[in-house]
C-alpha cells in the first residue's frame, strides 16, 4: 500500500539509473528481500513506475528495502533521503542494530524504548506500530548472535557525561541505582508470570526503561557501575521482549532480544546474554524456525560453558531439546533433555544463580520435556512428564500452570481419556479467561483442534463454546 503521492521521486528515479537496475528488477529484488523478512510482497514494475513517476510512497519497511536493494547493486549503504524517502516512518529499522560501540548501543536501545512507548500511548495504544506487522525476520539475529559470540564482552564502559549535559546526564550513578532497576525486573517477572504479558502492570517495563533506565545510561558511571547498570537494564529490556512476545507482538519481542543482548555483552555478563538467546530460541521455535532454534540454544551454551552455573546450564540445555524437538531430531532431544536432568540434580541451594533464573526447579523441565514429546508424537511420555509438571502447586505461575493444562488435555484426548481431557481442557480455560497472553489463547486454540474429532460428544463441545468466549476476549 502506498501514501498519496508528493509529485514525480527524481532522486529515486536518478538513483536506479546510477545502479542501472530496471523498474522490473528492483521490485523483484524488494519481493526477494521482503520474502527474506517473512512478508509477502507483490510488486511489479508498475509499482515501481509508480513510486518514481508519481511520487508514490510505499508504507512500512518498503522504503528500507528499496534502500537495502540498490545498495546492494552500487555495493555501498543507501541512506532513504538520497532515494527521496527519508521522511518515512523510521520504525522498521528500529532496534535491530547490534552496534559495535558500546555509545553507538546505548543510542539503539533507548531509541527502541522511546519509540515502543510512544506507540504505547499513540492510538491503538499498548500494540506495536501497524507499520511492523509481519516483519518479524528470524535472520535478524544472525549478525547479532555472530558478534556476541565473537566478543561477548566490551572493553570499559565507564563514562563521563559532557560538562554542557543536562542536570539529568551529570548525574553519576551509583549501584544503588542498577539495583534499584534489578529490583523492578524481578517485580515485573512475577506480575508477567502471574497475570500474562499483556496486563498493565506489566507495560510499566518499557516505561520503566524510557523513564528510568535511559537517564542513568547517558550519566555517568565507573566500569564497575556501568557493567551493573547494564545488565539490569539488559535484563529489563529481555523482559520487555518476552511481554511482547506473550501478547503476539513478535517484531517488537524481536528488537528488544536484540538490544537486550547487546546490553548484556556491555555488562559483560556472558550468563545473561545466553539467557537472551535462550529467549531467541524459544521464539524461533514457536514461529516454526526450528533449525535456527538450534542454532541459538547451541549458541547460549556453547559461550557459557564453565561460566554459568549448573541450574542455568540446565535450562540452556532444555530450551535445545525443545528447539531439536520441534526439528523433529528425537536423538539430539534426547541428548538435550538428559544433560539438562544431569546439570539439575547438580545443582545446589548455594550456587551462585542469577536471580532470573529463579523460575526454574524440575517441574518446569517436566513441563518443557512434556512439549517435547508432544512435537515428537509420544503421547505417552507427554501424560507422564505433564502429570510430574501438575504434581507442584503453581503460586505465582498462573501462566505456566495453565500452559501445561493445555498440553494436559491434548496429551489425554490423543490416549482417548475424554473425561480427563475436558476436565484438564476447562481448567485451562478457565486460567486463561484470567490472564493476558496471546500465547495462552493460541494454546488453547491448539486444544480444540486437537479436540474436533470429539465434536459430537456435547461436553466437548460445550467445552469449545466456553473457549471460544475466551479466545475472542481482547488480549
Amino acid at each position: 500500500m502506498t501514501v498519496s503521492p508528493r509529485g514525480p521521486n527524481e532522486r529515486l528515479g536518478t538513483l536506479l539509473t546510477l545502479a542501472q537496475i530496471s523498474n522490473a528488477g528492483l521490485a523483484r529484488r524488494v519481493n526477494d528481500l521482503g520474502a527474506q523478512r517473512g512478508l509477502t510482497l507483490r510488486y511489479d514494475k508498475t509499482s515501481v513506475a509508480r513510486w518514481v513517476g508519481k511520487g508514490m510512497v510505499p508504507q512500512g519497511p518498503v522504503p528500507h528495502l528499496i534502500a537495502t536493494a540498490i545498495g546492494g547493486k552500487l555495493g555501498r549503504p543507501v541512506p532513504l533521503e538520497e532515494i527521496g524517502l527519508g521522511d518515512t516512518d523510521p520504525a522498521p529499522e528500529l532496534g535491530l542494530a547490534f552496534p559495535r560501540d558500546v555509545g553507538e548501543a546505548v543510542r539503539s536501545a533507548t531509541d527502541l524504548w522511546r519509540v515502543d512507548l510512544d506507540l504505547r500511548r499513540g492510538p491503538g495504544g499498548g500494540r506495536w506500530s501497524d507499520s511492523l506487522a509481519g516483519t518479524f525476520s528470524v535472520a535478524a539475529y544472525a549478525t547479532p548472535v555472530s558478534r556476541w559470540l565473537i566478543t561477548p564482552a566490551d572493553g570499559s564502559v565507564a563514562r563521563e557525561a559532557p560538562r554542557a549535559a543536562s542536570e539529568t546526564s551529570s548525574y553519576r550513578v551509583g549501584h544503588s541505582d542498577a539495583a534499584k532497576l534489578r529490583e523492578a525486573a524481578q517485580e515485573a517477572r512475577r506480575w508477567d508470570s502471574k497475570y500474562g504479558g499483556g496486563d498493565w502492570r506489566s507495560s510499566m517495563v518499557p516505561e520503566c526503561l524510557r523513564v528510568e533506565a535511559a537517564p542513568l545510561l547517558l550519566a555517568s558511571y565507573s566500569d564497575a557501575v556501568g557493567r551493573a547498570l547494564f545488565g539490569a537494564t539488559a535484563e529489563l529490556t529481555r523482559l520487555a521482549g518476552w511481554m511482547a512476545f506473550d501478547t503476539g507482538q513478535h517484531e517488537a519481542a524481536q528488537r528488544y532480544y536484540i538490544q537486550a543482548l547487546r546490553l548484556a555483552r556491555a555488562a559483560a555478563d556472558v550468563p545473561l546474554g545466553g539467557y537472551v538467546l535462550a529467549s531467541m530460541s524459544l521464539q524461533a521455535g514457536y514461529r516454526g524456525f526450528a533449525e535456527e532454534a538450534v542454532d541459538l540454544a547451541q549458541a547460549a551454551l556453547e559461550r557459557n560453558r564453565g561460566l554459568a552455573t549448573a541450574r542455568t546450564m540446565s535450562f540452556f540445555h532444555l530450551v535445545e531439546a525443545r528447539a531439536q524437538a520441534k526439528a523433529r531430531n528425537a536423538a539430539a532431544c534426547a541428548t538435550a533433555l538428559g544433560a539438562a536432568e544431569s546439570a539439575l540434580e547438580r545443582a545446589r541451594a548455594g550456587d551462585p544463580d542469577p536471580a532470573w533464573i529463579d523460575f526454574y526447579a524440575y517441574d518446569r523441565l517436566a513441563a518443557d520435556a512434556a512439549e517435547c514429546f508432544r512435537d515428537l508424537g509420544v503421547p505417552s511420555k507427554v501424560r507422564q512428564f505433564t502429570r510430574e509438571a501438575l504434581a507442584k502447586p503453581t503460586e505465582g505461575f498462573v501462566r505456566s500452570h495453565g500452559l501445561r493444562l493445555v498440553v494436559s488435555a491434548m496429551a489425554e484426548a490423543e490416549a482417548g481419556n475424554l473425561d480427563a481431557a475436558v476436565a484438564a481442557g476447562e481448567r485451562a480455560v478457565e486460567v486463561a479467561g484470567r490472564i493476558s497472553s496471546q500465547r495462552s489463547r493460541e494454546y488453547v486454540v491448539e486444544m480444540l483442534r486437537r479436540l474436533e474429532p470429539f465434536q459430537g460428544e456435547r461436553r466437548v463441545r460445550e467445552l469449545a463454546e466456553r473457549a471460544r468466549a475466551v479466545i475472542v476476549a481482547p488480549a
